[in-house]
């Protein structure tokens, strides 16, 4: 009776383990199905650089240049370049933690990118899936997909 006891606490907790995860979910985050990579791996502080910015070319990251954050792992091109964004992640951040900005405009959800269709609007990074989306917000009215693409990540991170 008392194995019998122990099995069912066992099975309860194992449980509850393998659950908390889902009921603690942070915000998603666009990274790699295995490794947790995110953006696949391309330097989110980078991107906010002159020559970056000039060349319109992404820059990938090393592993040696690793920081973890939102349950991903951010790699970068030089260790100045983690230590800047371990010192503040949320300003080198990529809008909706890198997913596609103009698939949340148009309501379709989480879509992942790699970090290679990208512009920043103000002072902040929005990824792209494809040219395409970039090019809809590059042409049209950036604000209005912006404020759709808020609306749709604030129900996202709210369930």
């Amino acid at each position: 009776m008392n194995i019998i006891r122990q099995s069912k606490w066992c099975l309860v907790t194992l449980f509850l383990l393998t659950l908390s995860p889902l009921l603690s979910a942070a915000e998603p985050v666009s990274k790699s199905s295995f490794g947790g990579v995110a953006i696949d791996g391309h330097d989110s502080f980078a991107y906010h650089g002159a020559q970056t910015a000039a060349e319109h070319e992404a820059l990938k990251g090393s592993k040696k240049y690793t920081v973890e954050y939102k349950g991903a792992k951010w790699r970068f091109a030089s260790q100045e370049n983690a230590d800047a964004f371990a010192a503040d992640p949320e300003k080198y951040l990529p809008a909706y933690n890198g997913h596609c900005a103009n698939a949340l405009s148009l309501g379709e959800g989480l879509i992942k990118t790699d970090g290679t269709h990208w512009e920043i609007f103000g002072d902040r990074l929005y990824l792209f899936y494809a040219p395409r989306g970039r090019n809809r917000w590059l042409d049209g009215n950036f604000e209005t997909y912006k404020a759709e693409a808020d609306q749709a990540w604030q129900q996202i991170v709210s369930n």
